[in-house]
């Protein structure tokens, strides 16, 4: 990647032209689990620049000036005024918000970071204040809302001011097929739009045989939806209220009727399995008349817990996705005590970097 701040910005640890950090990282993972799948792992490479459709970047004063911060590789700070990993939009729009914030007191002082996020070419500024933000400051907000043509939101410590309905529907291609989705602007969402595309068409192709589904950790639906017209019907838990009412929106903005979402924690769905606990928010739900032909997991950076794996090691197909290798590995030890791992997907969010996600299809073994 053509940066100028390449290995003096910690944001980048990978120097190696892509095709070989795509060797690099097959390897990495091809002998870190090589005791659970001899097969071949398959790879779905990004863009090598302008794929992160969503960034934060510090912002450091100097005197009268500021510029955008990023830790760097000896763990200081380092100035920087652009960054090629960004999407298109956002590395455009980077020096003109810049120039502006320069040149303006009421947004340059006491800012402390700026986040984007790139929905098909639409832009959310968020700013962000170590100050206390008056309803007046909406008046700043909307010049610079119409100068840059995008969203802006400033936050600062329990208060928030915009000037317009921030309506946010991203787009995904999934097999040809258009989906739409809906989120607020905190929500989780994949960085890296194509190859989020990829993760969900490799999760489609893993459906065989299909009956009922049941999806733990779905937020706003990014793999339920898409994945739903493979089922009858599908149970989806998420514990984010907000993430739950945007993925209810997004059955309605794909025609999706088989789907039902249920705001509970993973711990607190095998308590209600178990029954050992009863839940309002499941009086309209009978767990037990679902026939669960395949387990979708896609869990935060710490894994499945304990009780989640023995639970759906009761499963005859789980489909997870990873976003830590060193928490996969470690569940594996586990899973695969009742399963074999029958397809194995190594996902690269973020190139340049170390950073891997990956999935893997487990089948249950038939001589337990």
């Amino acid at each position: 990647m053509d940066c100028k701040y390449l290995k003096e910005c910690g944001s980048c640890s990978l120097f190696m032209p892509y095709s070989e950090q795509i060797e690099f990282k097959k390897e990495l993972i091809g002998s870190k689990f090589n005791q659970f799948f001899d097969g071949v792992f398959e790879f779905f490479g990004s863009n090598d620049k302008h794929y992160r459709i969503r960034s934060e970047f510090g912002i450091w004063h100097s005197q009268d000036d500021i510029n955008y911060t990023m830790n760097s590789t000896n763990k200081s700070k380092i100035f920087i005024d652009e960054c090629p990993k960004v999407s298109k939009p956002i590395f455009d729009i980077m020096p003109k918000l810049l120039n502006i914030l320069r040149n303006n007191t009421h947004l340059k002082e006491r800012l402390f970071g700026v986040e984007f996020l790139d929905v098909n070419g639409k832009i959310l500024l968020t700013l962000l204040y170590h100050k206390k933000l008056d309803d007046d400051f909406k008046n700043v907000i909307d010049n610079l809302q119409k100068r840059l043509d995008v969203f802006v939101i400033a936050r600062s410590k329990g208060k928030k001011i915009s000037n317009s309905d921030i309506s946010l529907v991203e787009k995904l291609i999934i097999n040809n097929k258009e989906y739409k989705f809906t989120f607020s602007e905190n929500a989780f969402v994949q960085p890296n739009k194509q190859v989020n595309q990829k993760m969900i068409e490799w999760a489609l192709s893993c459906v065989d045989s299909a009956d009922d589904l049941l999806e733990l950790y779905c937020g706003h639906g990014n793999f339920t939806i898409p994945i739903s017209f493979a089922f009858n019907r599908v149970l989806a838990t998420e514990i984010n209220k907000s993430s739950i009412a945007n993925a209810i929106k997004n059955c309605e903005l794909n025609g999706v009727d088989n789907i039902k979402f249920v705001r509970l924690s993973a711990d607190e769905l095998m308590q209600a399995f178990a029954k050992e606990r009863e839940f309002f928010r499941l009086k309209e739900v009978d767990l037990f008349d679902y026939n669960f032909t395949h387990i979708f997991v896609d869990p935060p950076r710490a894994g499945l817990e304990m009780s989640v794996i023995n639970f759906i090691k009761n499963y005859e197909n789980i489909i997870y996705v990873s976003c830590n290798p060193d928490t996969l590995f470690l569940n594996l030890q586990e899973l695969c005590k009742t399963h074999t791992v029958e397809r194995f997907a190594i996902f690269d969010q973020f190139a340049n970097t170390h950073h891997i996600e990956c999935g893997v299809l487990l089948k249950e073994r038939k001589n337990i």
